[in-house]
């Protein structure tokens, strides 16, 4: 019942409040550009497939205490590509909220306009990652302060570029949930996620194909907090998830419906709402 190790991440929507603020932030301090869209959407990229979709809903409230995004995070293909864009949040004057070695790989926090959590991240060479340390874990995971300065000297020259590098993908989505273990049973074992590791019983990490995590959940913002709103605040639409074989889809969709699990097909894919009520696409890549 395990997703396939070729699974990657699709792009993350989310709605904003002002599209023309957004399309800016994501252009000018991410380096992406805008790839399609309408009106009321801008779909961003690095220039392959989209990473972030906006959506503009004119007079909607930033996110609250409730189930939801924590930060999605973008995947840089190396250190120097990592310290490029760090450079470039420097250049723009953005704001970080953290810095963090994780063992598996080296992260930068930061929120846009609209308070939507980002990490733009590197990986360690799997080798390097460090080993199980818990009963049950397949891959060992911490947070220490990271080596800013160690990093940086990566950095392909003095200037950042203005865009980011193509081979940026989206590595990861974290969530804030409501429950747990509730969590837990529905991307484990009606998913097909592997669970990978726990963090201080209040976090949980679910990967596939030994990836040290595709997705994240947490409750650090309160067990039992509300679902995730059906409209009228900023934040995450839903995330996708991308099969190499429609075959792989629909078995994803048979465990879903048999769970007893809403799903309602969308181009050739399917949407599922988790326990939290956050929504999940997944479509063939």
């Amino acid at each position: 019942m395990s997703l396939p190790d070729t699974l990657r991440l699709g792009a993350v929507h989310l709605t904003v409040s002002d599209l023309n603020r957004s399309v800016g932030f994501y252009q000018d301090a991410i380096g992406l550009r805008q790839q399609g869209g309408d009106g009321g959407c801008a779909a961003m990229g690095a220039g392959g497939g989209d990473l972030v979709v906006l959506h503009e809903e004119l007079g909607v409230r930033p996110a609250g205490r409730h189930a939801g995004l924590y930060h999605f995070a973008l995947l840089s293909p190396d250190r120097p590509a990592l310290a490029d864009a760090i450079l470039r949040l420097g250049s723009t004057r953005t704001p970080l909220t953290g810095a963090t070695d994780h063992g598996v790989s080296e992260a930068f926090y930061l929120r846009d306009p609209d308070g939507n959590g980002i990490e733009l991240y590197a990986d360690r060479p799997r080798e390097r990652w460090p080993a199980p340390d818990q009963p049950g874990a397949r891959v060992g995971m911490f947070s220490i302060a990271l080596d800013v300065e160690d990093l940086l000297a990566t950095a392909p020259g003095p200037e950042p570029a203005s865009r980011a590098d193509p081979g940026l993908v989206m590595g990861h989505v974290h969530l804030h949930v409501d429950d747990l273990d509730a969590a837990g049973r529905f991307h484990r074992d009606v998913i097909g996620f592997d669970h990978m590791v726990s963090l201080g019983g209040n976090a949980d990490f679910f990967g596939a194909g030994g990836y040290h995590h595709h997705l994240g959940v947490n409750v650090w913002s309160g067990v039992g907090i509300p679902h995730a709103p059906q409209g009228g605040v900023a934040g995450l639409r839903h995330w996708t998830v991308l099969l190499e074989q429609p075959s792989e889809v629909e078995a994803v969709r048979q465990r879903a419906e048999a769970a007893g699990s809403r799903v309602i097909a969308r181009n050739g894919g399917f949407s599922v709402t988790d326990p939290a009520g956050i929504p999940v696409v997944f479509a063939v890549s």
